[in-house]
């Protein structure tokens, strides 16, 4: 069975992530290089392994969290059904099984809040390490006083983590922000439709999404 190790051997994995981190840098936005790819692939196989589906669906979930923002490289439009396209093509050459890239492009083609939907577990997983990554390390601005609202409620997030509560059948995705960089409102301002996406993609789990921020429950 195809792994990430030997999925990230792919030429034009390395490119496409590289070119797709510079583009957005370019663009303006945070970070979505290697960094991102791996958080993201680490996280989802973590919630599939915790909830204790198949060893084999939490590596799918790991091979779409690595992969699923390289479609960046072509356009931020869409970015989710290009990446899926040429996560399609690049496993297809490794000769994965047509069923699995399926799972995958699937789960792919809908991690963004825009028109995704948690049509499948692997989807789920995704949404939720996805839409967790906020965290000041991403930020690239060097100047906080030209802080945008989104450089300035990723650089006020100090910590965020997912837990997952499988006797409990409880998501938790916790916050610590500083409030003298930005307030929780501004937080809510900008995510407020990625974490219903994130509720949506715990229901799919069979779980309930909790969102607490400086230790105060607010989803």
């Amino acid at each position: 069975m195809l792994t990430l190790q030997e999925i990230k051997k792919h030429p034009q994995v390395k490119a496409y992530i590289e070119g797709a981190d510079k583009h957005l840098e370019e663009m303006g936005f945070t970070e979505h290089g290697f960094r991102h790819a791996s958080l993201v692939a680490d996280i989802a196989r973590n919630i599939l392994d915790r909830l204790d589906y198949s060893s084999r669906d939490a590596q799918l979930a790991e091979i779409a969290g690595y992969l699923h923002d390289i479609g960046n490289v072509v356009n931020r439009y869409q970015h989710g059904h290009v990446s899926a396209t040429l996560t399609a093509q690049i496993l297809t050459d490794l000769d994965m099984e047509p069923r699995e890239i399926a799972t995958i492009i699937g789960a792919i083609g809908n991690h963004d809040e825009e028109s995704g939907e948690p049509v499948n577990s692997v989807a789920a997983a995704l949404i939720l390490a996805d839409k967790s990554d906020v965290h000041y390390t991403r930020v690239r601005n060097e100047d906080p006083a030209t802080f945008d609202i989104h450089d300035r409620v990723n650089y006020a997030a100090k910590h965020s983590f997912i837990e997952v509560a499988e006797k409990k059948d409880i998501i938790t995705l916790e916050l610590e922000i500083d409030t003298e960089i930005s307030t929780v409102m501004e937080y809510f301002e900008i995510f407020l439709t990625r974490m219903m996406m994130c509720r949506q993609a715990a229901q799919a789990l069979d779980c309930a999404f909790q969102l607490i921020i400086n230790e105060v429950e607010l989803l």
